[in-house]
């Protein structure tokens, strides 16, 4: 159903302007330098030309019977006195303003003529009050930022769903120069037409998506979200950031989209029942992503710790005993003959206990070595490796070594590593090769507790 949305043959942009402050020339020139190959038709009563392309002086003009996506620049009064034309002519609608129910009852009064002309005529709208959509695969790209001052990422496994384009872009930009890629990315805006439920029923199903991140403030039917929620967590992760937990964040909320949110504590004893995890902000929402996209399934309690730096083994021990203890996890007691084979592998004052402290003399082999014998110990259940790269026995090839087993070992793996620009370059090799990395303590630590509850999650959704 969504097909025409995401690949679209042909998009127009209406308020089209060869102003570059202006938000019609950002979305073209963004549909322009991202690789959009369909046709792309701007529309301004002064016709001309814009960008290289034909500009047409109204969309009736556009030699199209139905065009895929049409994406509507203009303020909200404008908007609803074309929005007729444009049902008309499209199968999907990004009307970008705001201006609309957020506002109050005169902005619910032009979403209602909003809505009326797309049911009349078959169309679907995406928003208002939205940045729209951006899809790295075929290129379509209506946010509204400055490529100077923005980084899009690439193609990748996760579909981002939510309700402020604001946020969604700022994250996404965040995560860009670890190279985290993304499916697709929708912002709702209002969600006066196509909601939440509808797209994640269609990314359920969507192959290249292999995890769904959401960030809502409100549902627009939360018996329907927990329905299909159930259904798609069988296949795949969901994870939802649900803003407006407290009374002055739902305010917020409800000034921001319009939105009415319900009881935090309801909200989050859906999640646990249809199998959602939840993040609490929007670092652990792509975090959590990113480990159930490349990770697997942790079943069992026991965490192997691999560093060679001592003191990043202490505090991730006590991260994993105070901090994750609480649902089961805890530090594995390594068996004998693990022990025995670790200590051929690496210097005479090393540590063979867990965390297993190779010291700052580590090499690449010694990682592969004491990987190795952490594979076959039936006392581990996960493994967190450090990957330092800032001692002098370390080189790329470790990058190489943990990949190999994280796709291949028997045992689940998380990867830390910290530093600056050599440490986040070696992140983006990681991240190129579908290993779950990260830049903190913390962060790896919290990955692997989030792959420890999908494995609770499939266990109790296969048990229904």
């Amino acid at each position: 159903m969504f097909e025409r949305l995401l690949s679209p043959e042909s998009v127009a942009v209406v308020g089209a302007s060869s102003k570059p402050q202006k938000i019609g020339y950002v979305v073209l020139e963004n549909l322009k330098n991202n690789g959009y190959r369909g046709r792309i038709y701007p529309i301004n009563p002064k016709g001309g030309e814009i960008l290289g392309f034909k500009v047409y002086t109204s969309i009736e003009e556009v030699p199209e019977d139905k065009i895929d996506l049409t994406i509507i620049t203009l303020p909200a009064e404008i908007t609803v006195d074309i929005i007729e034309d444009a049902a008309k002519k499209s199968r999907f609608i990004i009307p970008i303003a705001g201006g609309f129910g957020e506002t109050g009852k005169e902005g619910k009064e032009r979403e209602k003529k909003l809505l009326e002309a797309a049911k009349k005529y078959g169309a679907r709208i995406i928003g208002p009050n939205t940045v729209g959509i951006y899809i790295p695969g075929t290129g379509v790209n209506t946010a509204l930022v400055v490529p100077e001052r923005s980084k899009f990422p690439g193609d990748g496994d996760i579909a981002f769903i939510t309700q402020s384009g604001a946020l969604g872009l700022l994250t996404m930009d965040s995560v860009s120069m670890y190279d985290v890629g993304f499916s697709a990315f929708i912002n709702l805006g209002n969600r006066i037409d196509v909601t939440e439920n509808e797209l994640l029923e269609f990314f359920g199903r969507d192959e290249k998506s292999r995890v769904i991140i959401m960030y809502i403030e409100s549902f627009a039917d939360g018996r329907e979200f927990m329905r299909i929620a159930r259904q798609v967590s069988k296949k795949k992760p969901i994870v939802v950031l649900k803003a407006g937990r407290t009374s002055r964040g739902g305010k917020a909320a409800s000034l921001h989209t319009g939105a009415l949110g319900g009881s935090d504590a309801v909200a989050d004893g859906a999640f646990k029942q249809c199998g959602v995890i939840r993040a609490y902000d929007e670092v652990e929402l792509v975090d959590y992503a990113r480990a159930l996209a490349y990770g697997k399934p942790i079943r069992g309690e026991r965490i192997a710790v691999v560093t060679s730096a001592g003191g990043v083994g202490v505090v991730t021990t006590d991260y994993i005993e105070s901090e994750i203890r609480g649902i089961g996890m805890r530090m594995a007691e390594l068996s004998q003959e693990t022990k025995r084979r670790i200590k051929e592998e690496v210097v005479p004052f090393a540590s063979v206990e867990n965390p297993v402290d190779m010291t700052a003399q580590a090499s690449d082999d010694d990682y592969d070595g004491v990987l190795a014998a952490l594979n076959e110990d039936p006392n581990v259940d996960a493994i967190l490796v450090y990957a330092l790269f800032q001692t002098p026995l370390i080189s790329e090839k470790l990058v190489d070594i943990i990949t190999k087993w994280h796709h291949e070992g028997l045992k689940p793996m998380v990867v830390g590593t910290i530093g600056s620009e050599f440490a986040l370059e070696m992140m983006k090799k990681f991240e190129r090769n579908k290993v779950p990395v990260y830049p903190s303590i913390e962060r790896s630590v919290k990955a692997l507790k989030v792959l420890y509850e999908r494995a609770k999650i499939i266990d109790y959704l296969e048990g229904e």
